[in-house]
């Protein structure tokens, strides 16, 4: 990653090459012949074209909230309102410390990639290793946003879909011929696409029917209220059976899980208009508090109407009566528009997604953006693969549940603390309160994922 144009780099700066690692050390004159070619080349392009503030904020908030925000009424029914409204919170400002730790050594060390630059403080094994935690954790994301366009179209044993619903069963509501249909249709033209700025529109209408989808159940949670037919609420975790700890420690990983945008935020920097760590860290800020509101809003609201019956899936429990007026118009329109906005979320995932498959398996190659065979072989390929999954994988609780306590902790606090940790030697030091998160996070992380597997080995021998 480049450091913006602002000024020239200094001894010591963020925005400078690291100074103690010899693949990064440069004379003072080559330097700032580096720095005056960079700025002729910005002159003579005139205006950076890129996205603006709120277009990258768009990108990363789509990054985030996805099919995540279905999971987490699932999670307050285990943890209470209490608990799981805290823990939304906690994870929210972790993760954003993570992500501010994380732009500013990847653009003091000039990477142009999550997996750049955990090479450069960690090596190549671990950049190697970072691919892959992404392929999976992006494919398990994926998949499991096609799962959840299955559930709410053709239903599934225990609900129905909207086509089952309006002309009942026959071969327009099979499962796999909807999904692939969705694939070919929507989703391949749009991730086709090369470029993620390309996509701000599209996550903009995305973050706008995400936040119509938190209206609707604010309100019918509201109205159930003043009807007095609410259930009463848990408010903290039941710690009375073994059972109940279990599920406790599963649904914690999911809870890591809904705040993982790391990987894209490389992307998201290169395209940034007058892009500098400061503004990124700004449009960082702005995602955490925006993401943090709708999180809560949206676990709680739902959470409070089904109560109980909350399922993994809430998309779900909209196919039956809310108790409200015009619940059935409600329910076709809650279930129709978050189809959409999965629908423009899934090319900024793909993205990133396609970008770590080409780094891995073409390393040296030009990039996607100069190769527009590679690119649309490389999405054809992975479109088929994410389809396979979507059909063999029984819900969505059992893809979040394991990649939460792996690849998504790795990807959210363990690689960003161990790369401060390791490049705060070499370039900017970090204050005390810094290096103090920095290995809170690490040691957070792995207790995640210890505990997260210890739960998901358990309740898979129960089942």
């Amino acid at each position: 990653m480049n450091g913006g144009f602002d000024s020239p780099p200094k001894k010591g700066s963020s925005s400078g090459r690291m100074s103690g690692d010899p693949g990064f050390r440069k004379s003072k004159n080559s330097s700032d012949r580096d720095f005056e070619f960079d700025m002729l080349a910005h002159a003579s392009h005139g205006k950076t074209e890129g996205s603006g503030l709120y277009g990258a904020v768009f990108n990363l908030t789509t990054t985030v909230i996805g099919a995540g925000i279905m999971a987490l009424p699932a999670t307050m029914k285990i943890m209470g309102i209490i608990t799981g409204t805290i823990m939304i919170v906690v994870m929210g400002i972790l993760a954003e410390v993570s992500i501010e730790l994380f732009v500013r050594y990847s653009v003091e060390s000039k990477a142009d990639s999550y997996g750049e630059a955990v090479q450069n403080a960690l090596g190549k094994n671990a950049k190697i290793l970072s691919e892959i935690c992404i392929i999976i954790n992006n494919a398990g994301i994926l998949v499991v946003y096609l799962i959840i366009m299955g559930d709410v179209m053709s239903g599934s044993w225990q609900h129905a879909g909207v086509f089952d619903q309006w002309w009942g069963h026959g071969f327009w509501d099979h499962r796999k011929l909807l999904i692939l249909l969705v694939l070919i249709i929507f989703l391949a033209p749009l991730c086709a696409l090369d470029r993620i700025d390309s996509l701000s529109l599209t996550s903009a209408a995305s973050v706008v029917l995400a936040v119509v989808f938190i209206v609707v159940a604010f309100v019918v949670a509201f109205v159930k209220f003043l009807q007095g037919t609410l259930d009463s609420p848990r408010w903290v975790p039941d710690l009375s059976s073994t059972q109940a700890i279990m599920d406790l420690l599963v649904v914690i990983p999911i809870m890591t899980n809904a705040y993982v945008s790391h990987f894209n935020v490389p992307p998201i920097y290169n395209e940034l208009e007058g892009k500098s760590p400061e503004k990124m860290n700004r449009v960082g800020r702005i995602t955490t508090v925006l993401c943090i509101f709708l999180y809560a809003s949206t676990a709680i609201s739902a959470y409070l109407i089904f109560a109980n019956d909350t399922e993994s899936d809430v998309l779900t429990n909209f196919d039956k009566d809310l108790g409200v007026p015009y619940s059935t118009g409600l329910n076709y329109f809650v279930r129709i528009s978050y189809i959409i906005h999965l629908i423009l979320v899934f090319p900024v995932i793909h993205f990133s997604l396609r970008q770590t498959v080409d780094t891995l398996l073409f390393e040296g190659a030009p990039p996607l953006t100069e190769s527009r065979q590679r690119c649309l072989a490389l999405t054809g390929g992975l479109l088929l693969i994410l389809y396979v999954g979507s059909t063999t994988i029984p819900n969505i609780w059992t893809a979040f549940k394991f990649t939460g306590a792996t690849t998504a902790v790795s990807l959210g606090f363990t690689f960003p603390s161990l790369i401060a940790l390791k490049l705060s030697k070499q370039g900017t030091r970090l204050s005390p309160g810094e290096r103090f998160m920095s290995w809170f996070m690490l040691i957070f992380a792995i207790m995640i994922s210890i505990v997260g597997l210890i739960g998901n080995a358990y309740n898979t021998s129960k089942d």
